[in-house]
């Protein structure tokens, strides 16, 4: 929250009133699509992840409780605790291991594309052939992370259009990355913070002002959150049944 404060306290509150202006029903349209299959992605790896454990977590609940963990986790403090509440259903050692995969996919990434784009572009090709050996040897696991990965960036370019950005693509993708990144420290509260911090200062950074970067963010965090809503319906369905059953 600290860094959400000072974001507001450095650009104002007018990114924030206009990103909320801004946000449209085909984006949000746009993001529930893209969320359901990055959605369906990740519940993938949760299942190839588990099974090489020996846990069976079949693929349609799977999915159901990756949509209830990411609605928790986008409304809760922290960021992790819709994490916490598929472990204690599903057991905590695949659901660590799959969260842990996701995240290190990301940074590899993350960082592969920085370099393309640094003053050392051939290091890139190192951290791609690395990632080339990772997905021959985890086809599934790497191949739904990358998807996840870029379905996630695909709704970040989603917001900046709806935001009015006009940067090209080339320009938003590693910024993309990097907010994405800083998203999931989990250091926020219910999904913002360092997600806005992050964007205010690397949009600083490419010459596109700190404001645009913290509109774009605001936009992402309603079209990430409306995405996630989904989980909502499922979790009040799962308490709804639960005190029928009770009651009966």
């Amino acid at each position: 929250m600290l860094v959400l404060a000072v974001v507001v306290e450095r650009v104002g509150p007018g990114p924030f009133v206009d990103a909320v202006r801004a946000t449209s029903p085909a984006a949000l349209a746009a993001a529930l699509a893209i969320t359901a299959l990055t959605t369906l992605c990740s519940a993938w790896r949760w299942r190839v992840v588990a099974a090489r454990l020996g846990v069976d977590v079949p693929l349609r609940p799977a999915v159901g409780a990756y949509y209830r963990s990411q609605f928790l986790n986008a409304t809760l403090p922290g960021g992790v605790l819709g994490d916490v509440h598929r472990a204690v259903r599903h057991g905590p050692k695949p659901v660590a291991l799959e969260r842990v995969v996701g995240q290190a996919v990301q940074v590899v990434a993350t960082g592969g594309v920085l370099l393309l784009v640094s003053p050392w572009p051939a290091a890139a090709v190192a951290v791609g052939a690395g990632l080339t050996v990772a997905l021959v040897r985890w086809p599934q696991v790497v191949a739904a992370s990358v998807l996840a990965a870029a379905g996630h960036v695909v709704v970040f370019l989603v917001a900046a259009r709806t935001a009015g950005t006009d940067a090209s693509l080339a320009e938003l993708l590693p910024l993309a990355l990097v907010v994405l990144l800083a998203a999931a420290i989990p250091l926020n509260v219910a999904g913002w913070g360092p997600r806005e911090g992050a964007a205010a200062w690397a949009f600083a950074g490419a010459g596109l002002g700190a404001a645009q970067g913290a509109t774009v963010a605001v936009v992402y965090g309603v079209l990430a959150l409306v995405a996630t809503l989904p989980g909502a319906a499922l979790l009040a369905t799962g308490l709804l049944t639960k005190g029928v059953l009770a009651r009966a």
